[in-house]
């Protein structure tokens, strides 16, 4: 892959965007492109193969949007243009929808969840653009309601969260159909070894775009750790949810606990929702649009809403659970200070997970600074001599040494 020279463009105007987009940009009031964009954009107007790095945040959406629509209006052909959830796949077309009208191009939208006869009938409008994930696509291709050998550029979004949640046979099918003669884009978080095989067989000599390395956390974003008991982390999450006044989304690993945690926080005086795969895609959408709106002041949500999601002006994000893995920690409190604005990142660690802190800190580079438990918390029995450690709030440079030192000696507790 070849690596992209530095483009510190201040302004849309010098990325070669088309007059009448930079009119769109203007009215709807984006002034200054993110580092991705200024990057992205003038080599996909080229018409290049592109890979490219960044966080969640960052503004990807435009980043391949903008040369979609233009290469797209210019050229004629189809856009095709994939992503791992169904949320993902409805905030991308909203972005695209602020353009696209003006330039007499439809969009057409496939997901899980959703009717498929209003999506065939989208279909049957011949749209420019179509979005959606993989399993719908490869549900329309088996039914042959979809044909995209007209396909002339093809957009693999979130590409490494895909392969995660493992569509890599989906995406290998979605590759064979599209024509070889193409532009492909290659957006991704991290840049692991699947990602550089996709780019070695699929693209022609793509750039590589990387804005910051992988782990990178925003710098807008604050962090601490709470070492906290199992039985005290509602009681923690409540004493938070009292001293913050903005909106809150808060991570756990189960669909269960999403369901418990969000009632248990309704039960405290807060408005809450949740959002998990087991909810339909009518209630998640509404989920997330009362969260938008502020109907709901707190969303508990699983790694579904990690990436992706993009709600402005969350103040605070919670990990009540640690993630399972330690680069789903950087995507989760990138949902907070976003687009140069300020957030913060709180999480709880119980006593015995020192190995997943001791992996988060790795991939972060840095320690995180533990903070000291509100002294109205309920006290606990002690836990036993014969059970796990129990780290203090009173020694936490301790803590931090001895899970930098011997972390990985300790079991994965998921």
């Amino acid at each position: 892959m070849q690596k992209s020279s530095l483009n510190n463009s201040k302004d849309f105007l010098r990325l070669g965007i088309a007059p009448g987009i930079l009119n769109i940009l203007q009215k709807k009031g984006f002034k200054e492109p993110t580092p991705i964009q200024a990057q992205s954009i003038p080599v996909a107007l080229e018409g290049k193969d592109l890979v490219g790095i960044a966080q969640t945040g960052t503004g990807k959406t435009l980043a391949f949007g903008i040369p979609v629509i233009q290469n797209l209006f210019q050229n004629r052909g189809v856009g095709l243009i994939v992503l791992p959830t169904r949320e993902l796949a409805i905030q991308v077309r909203e972005s695209l929808n602020i353009i696209a009208p003006s330039f007499k191009m439809k969009t057409a939208m496939l997901i899980g969840g959703a009717p498929i006869g209003r999506q065939i009938s989208e279909l049957r409008q011949k749209p420019e653009i179509i979005i959606g994930t993989p399993g719908r696509i490869i549900d329309h291709l088996d039914h042959r309601t979809l044909n995209l050998s007209g396909v002339k550029i093809l957009v693999l979004d979130e590409a490494d969260r895909m392969l995660d949640m493992g569509f890599a046979p989906q995406l290998k099918r979605i590759l064979n159909f599209v024509p070889a003669e193409r532009q492909t884009l290659l957006f991704s978080a991290t840049m692991p070894p699947d990602i550089i095989n996709i780019a070695r067989s699929f693209m022609k000599l793509p750039t590589q775009i990387e804005i910051a390395p992988p782990g990178t956390a925003s710098a807008n974003v604050t962090q601490e750790v709470f070492i906290v008991r199992r039985e005290q982390k509602q009681a923690l999450l409540n004493s938070l949810l009292n001293d913050y006044r903005g909106s809150v989304l808060v991570f756990v690993r189960t669909k269960f606990s999403a369901k418990k945690i969000a009632r248990n926080i309704r039960d405290a005086n807060h408005t809450a929702t949740e959002l998990h795969s087991n909810r339909t895609l009518g209630q998640r959408r509404a989920s997330l649009e009362g969260f938008k709106n502020g109907v709901y002041r707190v969303l508990v949500a699983t790694d579904i809403a990690s990436r992706g999601i993009d709600v402005s002006g969350i103040e605070l994000v919670v990990n009540y659970d640690l993630p399972a893995q330690a680069e789903d920690y950087v995507h989760r409190i990138g949902r907070t200070g976003r687009a140069s604005a300020v957030g913060h990142a709180i999480s709880f660690a119980t006593p015995d997970q020192r190995k997943e802190l001791y992996f988060i800190e790795k991939l972060l580079r840095k320690s995180l600074p533990l903070a000291k438990l509100p002294e109205s918390l309920p006290e606990l029995p002690p836990i036993s001599k014969t059970g796990p450690r129990f780290y203090s709030q009173n020694r936490p440079r301790k803590f931090n040494r001895d899970f930098n030192q011997g972390g990985n000696r300790f079991r994965r507790r998921d």
